[in-house]
C-alpha cells in the first residue's frame, strides 16, 4: 500500500496541532522531522524535535538539493529533508505542518501530496484563540495576524479547506478526506 504525504498549514492560532494531536491517535502516521540553524532549547533532541545543522550545512543542503523546502525565520532556516520523506513515506504517511510557501514547494516535489488548509471560522475567532493563549506579547499577536491576509489568499492553491469551527468535527471531515485519498492511490 501506497502512503501519504500530507501537508497542513493554516494562520497562527487556527488549532493546526490540536486537529494533528487527535488525528495521530488513530492513525499510521510519523510527522516530518525539519532541519534548523536554531540552537536547542532546553529538552529538545536532535532528531526529534529538529535535526539541529550548523548554517554552512544547511546551505550545502540547499545547494545539493537536499530539501524539499526551506525558508528563514527571525535569522534561522528551517527546512524539510528530502531523504527523511522519502524514507519514513515507505512505511508511514508522513504529516507536514508547514507554511503556506513551503506547502506550495513541497507540492511541486510531490504533486501526489494532499494539501490540507486549516481555516479559522472567522478572523474575529482567531484573534480571541491567539489571545486566549496567553503565551505571546500583543505584538506578536499583531506580528501573526499581519500575515494572516496572505496565508488566506492561498487557500485556493490547497486541494482542500477544512475550517475549524468544532474540534471533533473538523478532525473527522480530515479522516473522511484520507480516506478518500487512500481510494485514489
Amino acid at each position: 500500500m501506497k502512503n501519504l504525504l500530507l501537508i497542513f498549514s493554516g494562520p497562527s492560532g487556527v488549532g493546526k496541532g490540536t486537529i494533528l494531536q487527535e488525528l495521530r491517535k488513530d492513525g499510521n502516521f510519523i510527522d516530518s522531522v525539519s532541519c534548523t540553524t536554531r540552537s536547542p532549547r532546553e529538552g529538545e533532541l536532535n532528531g526529534r524535535e529538529y535535526f539541529f545543522v550548523s548554517s554552512e550545512q544547511f546551505k550545502n543542503m540547499i545547494e545539493r538539493g537536499e530539501l524539499l523546502e526551506y525558508d528563514e525565520h527571525f535569522g534561522n532556516f528551517y527546512g524539510t529533508p528530502r531523504a527523511f520523506v522519502e524514507e519514513k513515506l515507505q512505511s508511514y504517511d508522513v504529516i507536514l505542518e508547514i507554511e503556506v510557501n513551503g506547502a506550495l514547494s513541497v507540492k511541486r516535489a510531490y504533486p501526489s501530496a494532499v494539501l490540507i488548509f486549516i481555516a479559522p471560522p472567522s478572523v474575529q475567532e482567531l484573534k480571541s484563540r491567539l489571545i486566549g493563549r496567553g503565551s505571546e506579547d500583543i505584538e506578536k499577536i499583531e506580528n501573526r495576524l499581519a500575515r494572516l491576509d496572505y496565508e488566506l489568499s492561498k487557500k485556493g492553491e490547497y486541494d482542500f479547506v477544512v475550517v475549524n469551527d468544532n474540534l471533533m468535527e473538523a478532525v473527522e471531515e480530515i479522516k473522511s478526506i484520507i480516506k478518500a485519498q487512500r481510494a485514489i492511490i
